[in-house]
């Protein structure tokens, strides 16, 4: 059958059939990316982004165009993270901007939206590379303006589209010497490949699950997290004349803020100790909660200290105690009030002129920025990129007539810039720190009385002044800068690239600080991860001062992860 237009129903089936096909590849997609490092990588981060979109247009029974593009758009924008998934974001909204109010989409309109998608994702970096995602985009845009006039299907334009843009992909390491090393193409085209041929099947005919309540990991839904805790819980059937706690007491924790490991343990920990039957799952936005229990209350006060409450629900698996129950909805309602009355009063204080958003990884890392004056620190990094919408968040948490965001990592950087597009009655600026010890050294560079304009510019002036690494493992074998690179191996990474290699944590460490310093260095700054303790740190330390007895040595606990330690060279 011919299809010659495209209207917002069959939209809205293409776009979530790319996001699912998107979520199944996302694992071989991480594979691609040419460093090995342990991290979210462009997979997980492209999924993460079109996934908030699908489950948005999920939520839009019979939706119009506009209603759908819209969705479309700022779902995507506000769930972008990590330099794909922003750029992934960019390409939807200039995608959804030449859709604009028409009912339905024909070959010409497809043209255009596809020109404006590249136009308006090529703008949002500030240095486009060839051999990327954008180059990918590109050329599937190219081809559909060569051959749109001529279409009558638009399947057959799409089939088309989209193998011409596997062509591309193919060329990509032809364009980036980093990827023919590697003898991988480029990740974040494959990712739009994959997103593309989702959207692809769904115009073909074939048979494709819709359905976002299933398999799709990297970014749990409410839904997700209730259907797991509700197979856990039947797993864990306890006998009516067995029970031991009354009340089967369920609820959801919208977060201030992600939740830490750490963090997570300790309120699992504080559940095990009030009940039994406990299933506790997190994303970054929420945690669902399941526990039987004697102590309600106590289980939804502990969950108040983390964010709002939604969906709470008790039930006497005794039926028995029924006034003790009302009681507790009672104090819970009346928290809620509180609750409620303390978050509008927040909303009434006046802002302060000043604030400071910074993203770490590492309950050690966040303490220092905090030190340091931050006054929201984003719990994430390399293992967990922070979208555009933890951004807003944090910017609207601090409070500020002018905001300084340190993304501290260059994958965050655009979601950041994003970011800072979107809000309108606050000025933020970016400064481009891409590793930890950057975005120390620009916040300890910030000077009271000096202008917006004057300290964005000491602050970015002074990141010349750092040098960083971070030494972690890699997580497959792979070559990068003329290195052979085996899973297992301790990699020291810097500024530019990889410094050393090797199997043993300290030497790699050492030779990683060889690469850093000069005779200039005056400062080495280590910060210890959360699996390296005290006396293994130490070692460290003093055979840094032995080889370099003219610099100062200091060390701080990070208790970040991924990395073994994070160095900073002044």
């Amino acid at each position: 059958m011919l299809i010659t237009t495209i209207d917002a129903g069959l939209l809205k089936k293409c776009f979530i059939a790319g996001t699912k096909n998107l979520d199944a590849n996302k694992d071989y997609i991480n594979e691609l990316n040419v460093f090995p490092v342990p991290d979210g990588d462009t997979g997980t981060n492209m999924t993460m982004t079109v996934m908030t979109a699908a489950r948005a247009l999920d939520e839009l029974e019979d939706p119009d165009m506009q209603q759908l593009v819209k969705a479309m758009s700022s779902g995507s924008l506000r769930g972008a993270r990590g330099n794909s998934g922003v750029i992934m974001s960019q390409l939807i909204r200039g995608f959804c901007k030449a859709v604009g109010d028409n009912e339905v989409i024909d070959a010409a309109l497809a043209d255009a939206a596809f020109t404006r998608a590249v136009e308006t994702a090529y703008k949002a970096v500030m240095k486009p590379k060839e051999g990327t995602i954008l180059t990918v985009a590109r050329g599937m845009s190219d081809k559909v303006t060569e051959i749109f006039s001529d279409a009558e299907d638009l399947s057959s334009l799409l089939h088309d589209t989209v193998q011409y843009g596997k062509e591309v992909l193919d060329r990509t390491p032809e364009m980036l010497p980093v990827l023919k090393e590697a003898g991988v193409v480029d990740s974040g085209g494959q990712g739009l490949i994959c997103f593309m041929e989702g959207a692809l099947a769904v115009l073909e005919g074939k048979e494709v699950d819709l359905s976002l309540d299933s398999g799709s990991s990297s970014s749990a839904s409410v839904g997700d997290l209730e259907e797991r805790a509700g197979a856990a819980a039947a797993r864990g059937h306890i006998s009516t004349d067995d029970i031991k706690f009354g009340y089967c007491t369920e609820f959801i924790v919208n977060l201030a803020s992600p939740l830490s490991d750490d963090q997570l343990h300790a309120f699992k920990g504080f559940l095990e100790s009030i009940g039994d039957s406990i299933v506790c799952v997190a994303d970054d936005e929420m945690v669902k909660v399941h526990v039987h229990t004697n102590h309600p209350g106590q289980a939804f006060e502990k969950g108040l200290e983390m964010g709002s409450l939604s969906r709470m629900k008790v039930d006497n698996m005794r039926e028995e105690h029924e006034e003790k129950l009302i009681k507790n909805a009672s104090k819970i309602a009346a928290m809620n009030k509180l609750k409620e009355a303390a978050e509008e009063a927040k909303k009434n204080e006046p802002k302060k002129p000043v604030g400071f958003v910074t993203v770490a990884s590492g309950s050690g890392l966040a303490h220092i920025f905090e030190e340091l004056g931050a006054g929201y620190v984003i719990r994430g990094g390399q293992t967990m990129n922070p979208s555009t919408d933890d951004m807003l968040k944090a910017i609207e948490a601090v409070n500020a007539e002018e905001v300084f965001i340190l993304p501290n990592n260059k994958n965050i950087i655009l979601a950041a810039e994003q970011a800072a597009k979107i809000v309108e009655d606050v000025h933020v600026y970016v400064v481009p720190t891409k590793t930890i010890p950057q975005g120390i050294t620009a916040l300890i560079n910030y000077r009271e009385g000096a202008s917006a304009e004057e300290n964005m510019q000491a602050m970015t002036e002074s990141l010349a002044s750092v040098k960083s690494g971070e030494v972690t493992y890699a997580v497959r074998n792979t070559q990068v800068d003329g290195r052979e690179i085996r899973e297992g191996d301790i990699m020291g990474i810097g500024d530019r690239g990889i410094l050393a290699v090797g199997e043993v944590l300290n030497d790699t460490t050492m030779n990683m600080l060889a690469e850093m310093t000069d005779e200039d260095t005056s400062i080495i700054t280590v910060y210890a991860g959360e699996g390296i303790d005290d006396e293994a740190a130490g070692m460290l330390c003093d055979r840094i001062r032995e080889t370099y007895p003219d610099v100062d040595v200091e060390y701080e606990r990070g208790e970040q992860p991924v990395y073994y330690y994070i160095i900073s060279a002044e």
